[in-house]
Formats: structure tokens, C-alpha cells, sequence
């Protein structure tokens, strides 16, 4: 039968709709004991120790990882046949804010809400591309601007988007009273705690990730949001990241990803809401900006 187009607009208007009322039902009787929580940067490293130890720790969270590339993601897929029905992959590139923007977007019709954000991706060196300078003489302008926009522009950008979803979810479903909002920072972006100089461009990046960070805390405060943002220092993590400069670490400061994260999150679990915009390193001690 074929539909005039008064039946056609009808019909789709109807069908999207239901859809809608589907996707609400689903998020608000599947979602409603656990939190709901994003790790952005998912893939390896300790983005993929938060996602790990977050499904082991929750058995009634669901944990939304993204990674620029899920399907070469091998860690989140192993985890995803381990935790099918509360590991949701998405893709998300730092550098491309319509990809945050479609995931903010897909979060929202599937769950509804945000309880926890943990921003987990950052760059330190790029073979051939970026490498941390000992000198002045070896700054480029490309490795600044390219270390400030993965490691600030884009997480307060995924602040940004999620923020919405984060002041619906507050505490909703956990042990908190609010939302958290978690970012990893370094020991090296404080300006009062530099000592050595040095990797210019990694440190000015996370000095940058911090003071986004603490401005946007003030203005969660300020609207009374249910937010709570912090900034996280993990130590020196034996990752990918961290390995062509293990070299001079004592073997008592490497740490393991298990450990890490197991301290972070034991600071995020226990988040107050005075907390809003410190910053932690990962024995819980305050570090100066």
C-alpha cells in the first residue's frame, strides 16, 4: 500500500517517537542501579585499567570507553566478550570535536546520563613527530600546539559536551553525592613544583589542562551543578607512554597500571564535594599549582 504524504510524515513522526520512548525505557530500567560511567582514552594503557577495574569493582555499572579507533582496540574488545551486557565501545577523536559531540549524542539517547568522566588519553612523545625537549634551542611550534590539543583542548572539549549528561546524573546510582569528572594531569604541569625545567611542551600542556579545568570547576560551583572536577597526577606508570624514560626512575616510583589505578579510583570513590578542582596526586597528597 502506498502512503500519501500526510500518512508518510505521520508514519516516521510515530516510529521515531516510540523509538524515543524505547531508548528512555531501556536507559532508566537498565541503568538505574549502577552508575553509568566514560573513560575517554580507553584502548591500552591506563585508560583500559580504569575501564578493567571499574567492571570488576561495579558489578551493576556499565562503563562507556572511547578510543579514536575501536576496532584495532584489542584490550577493549577482550573486556567487551568478558562484560558484553556493560561494556559499550564508541569511537571518539580528541582532535575532532563532531566525533565528541557524536558521542555525547549517543550516550545520551542510550542512558541518559553521566555519573563519572574520566579523561585518560594524553601524549607525550611521537617517534620522529614529538619528543620532549631538554632545551630551549628544541622547541618547534608544532610540538606545542599539538601537545595542547590532545592533552587540554581536547578533554575539557569532552567536559564540554558531557556536561549536560553530568549534571543529569549527579550521583545517581553510586556511593557519591555528585558526578565526578576525573582528568589525568602530571606532577610536571605544576608550575610551582617545577624544578628541573625542561619538556616544555608536555608540561605547558597540562598546566593548560589545569587551569581549564579549575575554571570549569568554578563554574559547575557557580550553577550549583552536581559536579565534582579533579585533577589526577597517576605517578610514573610503566606504559607506552612512559617507557622511553624509565631509564632514571627508581624502581620503588615505576608503577604498575593495577596499582595506579587502584589508588585513583580510590580517590574518586571517595570525592567530596569540597574537592572541586584539586588536584591529587596519587597518594591522595595535594599538589601545588
Amino acid at each position: 500500500m502506498l502512503l500519501t504524504p500526510i500518512q508518510h510524515s505521520f508514519m516516521a513522526s510515530h516510529s521515531r517517537r516510540l523509538l524515543s520512548l524505547t531508548r528512555r525505557a531501556f536507559s532508566s530500567s537498565s541503568f538505574s542501579e549502577g552508575g553509568v560511567s566514560m573513560v575517554q582514552g580507553a584502548s591500552r594503557g591506563i585508560g583500559l585499567e580504569f575501564v578493567k577495574q571499574i567492571l570488576e569493582n561495579d558489578d551493576k555499572g556499565h562503563v562507556i570507553a572511547t578510543c579514536r579507533n575501536p576496532r584495532a582496540a584489542t584490550g577493549l574488545i577482550h573486556l567487551k566478550d568478558k562484560f558484553s551486557d556493560r561494556l559499550s565501545i564508541l569511537p571518539l577523536d580528541l582532535t575532532v570535536e563532531s566525533s565528541i559531540e557524536a558521542s555525547a549524542l549517543s550516550i545520551k539517547q542510550t542512558f541518559g546520563r553521566l555519573n563519572l568522566l574520566i579523561n585518560a588519553s594524553g601524549i607525550l612523545s611521537i617517534p620522529g613527530v614529538l619528543q620532549p625537549e631538554t632545551t630551549l634551542n628544541k622547541l618547534e611550534k608544532s610540538s606545542l600546539m599539538l601537545a595542547y590539543e590532545v592533552n587540554a583542548v581536547g578533554p575539557i572539549l569532552v567536559i564540554k559536551h558531557m556536561w549536560p549528561l553530568l549534571k543529569v546524573g549527579g550521583g545517581f546510582g553510586t556511593g557519591r553525592s555528585s558526578a565526578v569528572v576525573a582528568s589525568l594531569s602530571a606532577r610536571v604541569g605544576s608550575i610551582g613544583d617545577n624544578r628541573l625545567g625542561g619538556w616544555h611542551s608536555y608540561r605547558s600542556s597540562k598546566s593548560a589542562l589545569n587551569q581549564l579545568s579549575k575554571t570549569v570547576s568554578l563554574e559547575f560551583a557557580r550553577k550549583k551543578d552536581p559536579i565534582v572536577c579533579i585533577l589526577l597526577h597517576p605517578g610514573t606508570v610503566d606504559t607506552d607512554l612512559s617507557k622511553p624514560f624509565q631509564r632514571n626512575v627508581p624502581p620503588d616510583k615505576l608503577f604498575s597500571k593495577e596499582f595506579s589505578v587502584q589508588k585513583l579510583l580510590s580517590i574518586i570513590n571517595n570525592v567530596k564535594n569540597h574537592d572541586n578542582g584539586k588536584f591529587f596526586a596519587w597518594d591522595g597528597q595535594e599538589i601545588p599549582w
